[in-house]
Protein backbone atom coordinates (compact mmCIF):
# COMPACT_ATOMS: atom_id res chain seq x y z
CA UNK A 1 0.00 0.00 0.00
CA UNK A 2 1.31 3.62 -0.92
CA UNK A 3 2.72 5.41 2.16
CA UNK A 4 2.51 9.11 3.08
CA UNK A 5 5.53 10.99 3.86
CA UNK A 6 6.80 15.05 4.02
CA UNK A 7 10.34 16.61 3.64
CA UNK A 8 10.49 19.22 5.69
CA UNK A 9 6.65 20.10 5.95
CA UNK A 10 7.24 19.73 2.03
CA UNK A 11 4.90 17.20 0.00
CA UNK A 12 6.87 17.16 -2.88
CA UNK A 13 8.01 13.82 -2.55
CA UNK A 14 9.46 13.53 -5.98
CA UNK A 15 11.57 15.95 -5.95
CA UNK A 16 13.36 15.24 -3.10
CA UNK A 17 13.77 11.44 -3.86
CA UNK A 18 14.36 9.02 -6.75
CA UNK A 19 12.31 5.22 -6.12
CA UNK A 20 13.47 2.36 -8.67
CA UNK A 21 13.45 -1.29 -8.30
CA UNK A 22 17.12 -1.43 -7.01
CA UNK A 23 17.92 1.49 -5.12
CA UNK A 24 16.42 4.76 -3.52
CA UNK A 25 17.76 7.97 -3.21
CA UNK A 26 16.83 10.75 -1.04
CA UNK A 27 17.98 13.95 -0.44
CA UNK A 28 20.59 14.79 2.56
CA UNK A 29 19.58 17.06 5.65
CA UNK A 30 15.94 15.54 6.38
CA UNK A 31 14.58 14.86 9.51
CA UNK A 32 15.13 11.07 10.76
CA UNK A 33 10.87 10.34 10.46
CA UNK A 34 11.45 11.02 6.56
CA UNK A 35 14.52 8.69 5.95
CA UNK A 36 12.39 6.03 8.47
CA UNK A 37 9.39 6.04 6.44
CA UNK A 38 11.76 4.80 3.02
CA UNK A 39 14.21 2.96 5.38
CA UNK A 40 10.61 0.74 7.06
CA UNK A 41 9.74 0.23 3.66
CA UNK A 42 12.67 -0.56 1.38
CA UNK A 43 16.15 -1.23 3.59
CA UNK A 44 15.67 -5.26 4.11
CA UNK A 45 15.19 -5.07 -0.14
CA UNK A 46 17.23 -1.82 -1.91
CA UNK A 47 19.90 0.27 -0.36
CA UNK A 48 18.58 3.65 0.70
CA UNK A 49 21.58 6.13 -0.14
CA UNK A 50 21.70 9.49 1.27
CA UNK A 51 22.87 11.77 -1.53
CA UNK A 52 23.31 16.06 -2.86
CA UNK A 53 23.32 16.03 -6.81
CA UNK A 54 25.27 19.64 -7.92
CA UNK A 55 25.27 20.70 -4.14
CA UNK A 56 21.29 20.50 -4.10
CA UNK A 57 18.91 18.23 -2.33
CA UNK A 58 15.94 17.98 -4.78
CA UNK A 59 17.69 14.47 -6.22
CA UNK A 60 14.11 13.46 -7.67
CA UNK A 61 13.98 16.48 -10.17
CA UNK A 62 17.63 16.09 -11.21
CA UNK A 63 17.87 12.39 -11.97
CA UNK A 64 16.56 9.65 -13.76
CA UNK A 65 17.14 5.83 -13.31
CA UNK A 66 15.47 2.63 -13.20
CA UNK A 67 16.81 -0.41 -12.04
CA UNK A 68 19.84 -0.62 -14.95
CA UNK A 69 20.81 2.45 -14.25
CA UNK A 70 21.22 6.36 -13.12
CA UNK A 71 21.68 9.67 -15.33
CA UNK A 72 23.06 12.31 -13.46
CA UNK A 73 23.25 15.96 -14.40
CA UNK A 74 27.19 17.41 -15.58
CA UNK A 75 26.80 19.82 -12.54
CA UNK A 76 27.06 16.78 -10.13
CA UNK A 77 30.79 16.91 -8.41
CA UNK A 78 33.29 14.17 -8.50
CA UNK A 79 32.67 13.61 -4.53
CA UNK A 80 28.85 13.44 -4.64
CA UNK A 81 29.40 10.37 -7.73
CA UNK A 82 31.81 8.82 -6.17
CA UNK A 83 29.45 8.47 -3.19
CA UNK A 84 26.39 7.59 -5.38
CA UNK A 85 28.75 5.20 -7.13
CA UNK A 86 30.30 3.49 -4.23
CA UNK A 87 26.84 3.34 -2.51
CA UNK A 88 24.77 1.57 -5.59
CA UNK A 89 24.32 -2.07 -6.57
CA UNK A 90 27.35 -3.95 -8.61
CA UNK A 91 25.22 -3.68 -11.82
CA UNK A 92 24.13 -0.41 -11.65
CA UNK A 93 25.05 1.89 -14.42
CA UNK A 94 26.31 6.02 -13.41
CA UNK A 95 26.55 8.24 -16.28
CA UNK A 96 26.41 12.23 -16.04
CA UNK A 97 25.39 14.26 -18.99
CA UNK A 98 26.00 17.27 -20.73
CA UNK A 99 22.29 18.39 -21.41
CA UNK A 100 20.87 21.93 -21.46
CA UNK A 101 17.62 20.62 -19.52
CA UNK A 102 19.51 19.75 -16.41
CA UNK A 103 16.49 19.02 -14.54
CA UNK A 104 16.67 15.42 -15.93
CA UNK A 105 13.61 14.28 -13.31
CA UNK A 106 11.92 17.02 -14.88
CA UNK A 107 12.07 16.15 -18.32
CA UNK A 108 12.16 12.40 -18.54
CA UNK A 109 10.08 9.60 -17.23
CA UNK A 110 11.23 6.10 -17.17
CA UNK A 111 10.29 2.61 -15.79
CA UNK A 112 12.78 -0.60 -16.57
CA UNK A 113 11.77 -0.83 -20.54
CA UNK A 114 10.35 2.39 -21.80
CA UNK A 115 11.52 5.92 -21.30
CA UNK A 116 9.17 8.75 -22.21
CA UNK A 117 10.91 12.23 -22.41
CA UNK A 118 11.10 16.27 -23.46
CA UNK A 119 10.13 16.75 -27.24
CA UNK A 120 13.61 19.06 -27.39
CA UNK A 121 15.97 16.80 -25.43
CA UNK A 122 19.44 16.23 -27.05
CA UNK A 123 19.97 13.60 -29.33
CA UNK A 124 23.22 12.58 -27.89
CA UNK A 125 21.45 12.74 -24.08
CA UNK A 126 18.96 10.35 -25.58
CA UNK A 127 21.27 7.75 -26.94
CA UNK A 128 22.81 8.16 -23.70
CA UNK A 129 19.41 7.55 -22.07
CA UNK A 130 19.01 4.74 -24.23
CA UNK A 131 22.12 3.40 -23.52
CA UNK A 132 22.45 3.26 -20.07
CA UNK A 133 18.92 2.67 -18.87
CA UNK A 134 18.34 -0.13 -21.21
CA UNK A 135 15.52 1.58 -22.60
CA UNK A 136 13.14 2.48 -25.49
CA UNK A 137 12.70 6.30 -25.62
CA UNK A 138 9.64 8.12 -27.25
CA UNK A 139 9.52 11.90 -27.32
CA UNK A 140 6.35 12.86 -25.79
CA UNK A 141 3.83 15.51 -23.95
CA UNK A 142 1.80 14.65 -21.01
CA UNK A 143 -1.78 16.61 -21.51
CA UNK A 144 0.34 19.13 -23.79
CA UNK A 145 3.00 19.77 -21.30
CA UNK A 146 6.65 18.91 -21.92
CA UNK A 147 7.44 18.38 -18.59
CA UNK A 148 6.82 14.31 -18.58
CA UNK A 149 8.51 13.97 -15.53
CA UNK A 150 6.68 16.26 -13.22
CA UNK A 151 3.47 15.30 -14.97
CA UNK A 152 3.57 11.23 -14.60
CA UNK A 153 4.68 8.67 -12.73
CA UNK A 154 5.32 5.21 -13.89
CA UNK A 155 6.60 1.66 -12.69
CA UNK A 156 6.21 -1.62 -14.60
CA UNK A 157 2.57 -2.64 -13.26
CA UNK A 158 1.10 0.99 -13.87
CA UNK A 159 0.76 4.64 -14.46
CA UNK A 160 -0.67 7.85 -12.76
CA UNK A 161 -0.07 10.93 -15.17
CA UNK A 162 -1.53 14.34 -15.48
CA UNK A 163 -5.42 14.32 -14.72
CA UNK A 164 -6.20 16.69 -17.82
CA UNK A 165 -4.81 13.89 -19.81
CA UNK A 166 -7.53 13.00 -22.44
CA UNK A 167 -8.67 9.77 -23.58
CA UNK A 168 -6.49 9.66 -26.71
CA UNK A 169 -3.43 10.62 -25.14
CA UNK A 170 -4.10 8.00 -22.47
CA UNK A 171 -4.68 5.49 -24.84
CA UNK A 172 -1.82 6.25 -26.87
CA UNK A 173 0.82 6.48 -23.79
CA UNK A 174 -0.42 3.27 -22.41
CA UNK A 175 0.25 1.76 -25.88
CA UNK A 176 3.71 2.97 -25.76
CA UNK A 177 4.43 2.04 -22.66
CA UNK A 178 2.58 -1.11 -22.14
CA UNK A 179 1.18 -0.64 -18.97
CA UNK A 180 -2.35 0.74 -17.83
CA UNK A 181 -2.65 4.57 -17.20
CA UNK A 182 -4.97 6.68 -15.32
CA UNK A 183 -5.30 10.08 -15.13
CA UNK A 184 -5.10 11.48 -11.48
CA UNK A 185 -3.44 13.73 -8.42
CA UNK A 186 -1.77 13.54 -5.33
CA UNK A 187 -1.56 15.70 -2.39
CA UNK A 188 -5.29 17.00 -2.74
CA UNK A 189 -5.52 17.75 -6.08
CA UNK A 190 -1.92 18.40 -7.45
CA UNK A 191 -1.55 17.49 -11.04
CA UNK A 192 2.52 17.99 -10.66
CA UNK A 193 1.74 13.92 -10.37
CA UNK A 194 5.97 13.02 -10.74
CA UNK A 195 6.87 15.23 -7.84
CA UNK A 196 4.40 14.75 -5.54
CA UNK A 197 5.34 11.05 -5.18
CA UNK A 198 7.62 7.78 -6.38
CA UNK A 199 6.84 4.83 -7.04
CA UNK A 200 8.43 1.38 -8.20
CA UNK A 201 6.88 -2.63 -8.35
CA UNK A 202 6.04 -2.81 -4.59
CA UNK A 203 5.97 0.45 -3.10
CA UNK A 204 4.55 4.15 -3.35
CA UNK A 205 5.36 7.07 -1.12
CA UNK A 206 3.68 10.14 -1.91
CA UNK A 207 3.16 13.26 0.37
CA UNK A 208 0.89 13.49 3.20
CA UNK A 209 -1.81 15.91 1.73
CA UNK A 210 -2.65 12.87 0.02
CA UNK A 211 -6.29 11.80 0.21
CA UNK A 212 -7.47 8.28 0.46
CA UNK A 213 -9.69 8.57 -2.45
CA UNK A 214 -6.16 9.66 -4.46
CA UNK A 215 -4.17 6.63 -2.68
CA UNK A 216 -6.96 3.99 -3.48
CA UNK A 217 -6.47 5.10 -7.00
CA UNK A 218 -2.36 4.77 -6.48
CA UNK A 219 -2.41 1.36 -5.03
CA UNK A 220 -4.82 0.15 -7.69
CA UNK A 221 -3.30 1.69 -10.76
CA UNK A 222 0.17 0.55 -9.48
CA UNK A 223 -1.35 -2.79 -8.51
CA UNK A 224 0.09 -1.96 -4.67
CA UNK A 225 -2.94 -3.76 -3.20
CA UNK A 226 -3.87 -6.69 -4.67
CA UNK A 227 -7.62 -5.90 -2.97
CA UNK A 228 -7.69 -2.14 -4.41
CA UNK A 229 -9.26 -2.93 -7.80
CA UNK A 230 -11.84 -4.70 -5.95
CA UNK A 231 -12.55 -2.07 -3.67
CA UNK A 232 -12.57 0.66 -6.93
CA UNK A 233 -15.44 -2.04 -8.69
CA UNK A 234 -17.18 -1.92 -5.55
CA UNK A 235 -17.34 1.59 -5.20
CA UNK A 236 -17.89 2.30 -8.82
CA UNK A 237 -21.41 1.01 -8.66
CA UNK A 238 -22.84 2.99 -5.87
CA UNK A 239 -21.32 6.09 -7.11
CA UNK A 240 -23.03 5.81 -10.28
CA UNK A 241 -26.28 5.33 -8.98
CA UNK A 242 -26.10 8.19 -6.49
CA UNK A 243 -24.79 10.39 -9.72
CA UNK A 244 -28.28 9.25 -11.30
CA UNK A 245 -30.24 9.45 -8.64
CA UNK A 246 -29.13 13.41 -7.52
Amino acid sequence: MAVRAQFENNNEIGVFSKLTNSYCLVGIGASETFYSVFESELSDIIPVIHASVAGCRIVGRMTVGNKNGLLLPNSTTDTELQHIRNSLPDNVKVQRVEERLSALGNVMVCNDYVALVHPDLDKDTEEILSDTLNVEVYRQTVASNCLVGSYCAISNQGGLVHPKTTVEDLDELSGLIQVPLVAGTVNRGSDVVGAGMVVNDWCAVCGTDTTSTEISVIDSIFKLDPDGVHKMKKLKGPLIDSIKTS
